[in-house]
């Protein structure tokens, strides 16, 4: 399989916004690591068999419950522990464990602003696809320039599922983050949140990968077992 390059974040704090609900939080980040391209359709062929018809453009059309799926495939690739269980479709997240996973929102952010307290991390035009670019589809990854943290396309190009609940008094949609080639500069931002049913698939939302283990205790990254149940 392509080699899934993955970059190093320290930990520090981050504030989410979620406007539709007026809540603001601060969260505690350990250090993790994170992919520095979305996941490729070469690699979703590559262990999941799904045809690659552009080899180096985002999986697209990859529902969060099938992002999960990877996640778990990539780690027995490597001989890792998968990070997710299953029972039909409800998935637990081993918080101990050292393969793949997706971030959590508070992870994604963090690692997309890599320092910035603007909207976007730099100029639009040269950091992310978005419609100022006239694109009908998702475009090949690493096309633009990188954020400070040399992640590529985390605003633009393609929405990218995180593991966390949109709402955790909601329909259990999960959150997608960072924008996509469609949308203008209000949407590509390092703070806007979206979200979707985990079964759905979307032409411009897909996925990138990220690592970390933490304490068993039920909490990781702000995410919480308690509060998913």
């Amino acid at each position: 399989m392509d080699e899934i390059e993955m970059a190093r974040i320290g930990g520090g704090t981050i504030v989410l916004t979620d406007a539709r609900r007026g809540a603001r939080w601060s969260v505690d980040l350990e250090p993790f690591e994170i992919g520095v391209f979305a996941v490729t359709e070469e690699q979703m062929a590559d262990l999941l068999g799904i045809a690659a018809a552009e080899p180096r453009r985002p999986a697209t059309q990859a529902s969060w419950l099938r992002a999960i799926r990877f996640c778990n495939a990539a780690s027995e690739w490597e001989g890792l522990d998968p990070a997710y269980g299953f029972d039909g479709e409800e998935v637990t997240w081993h918080v101990d464990s050292d393969g793949y996973r997706l971030p959590t929102e508070a992870e994604w952010e963090f690692a997309c602003r890599a320092g910035s307290t603007a909207a976007q991390y730099g100029p639009l035009a040269e950091v992310a696809w978005s419609n100022l670019d006239g694109v009908t589809a998702a475009q090949e990854v690493g096309g633009k320039l990188p954020n400070l943290n040399g992640l590529f396309d985390t605003l633009g190009n393609v929405w990218e599922w995180c593991f966390d609940l949109l709402d955790p008094d909601g329909d259990g949609s999960r959150v997608f983050r960072g924008g996509g080639f469609a949308d203008d500069a209000w949407s590509v931002r390092a703070s806007t949140r979206r979200g979707a049913a985990p079964r759905t698939t979307h032409a411009d939302v897909g996925f990138r990968l990220a690592r970390g283990g933490f304490d068993a205790d039920g909490a990781a990254q702000v995410w919480s077992a308690a509060a998913e149940r």
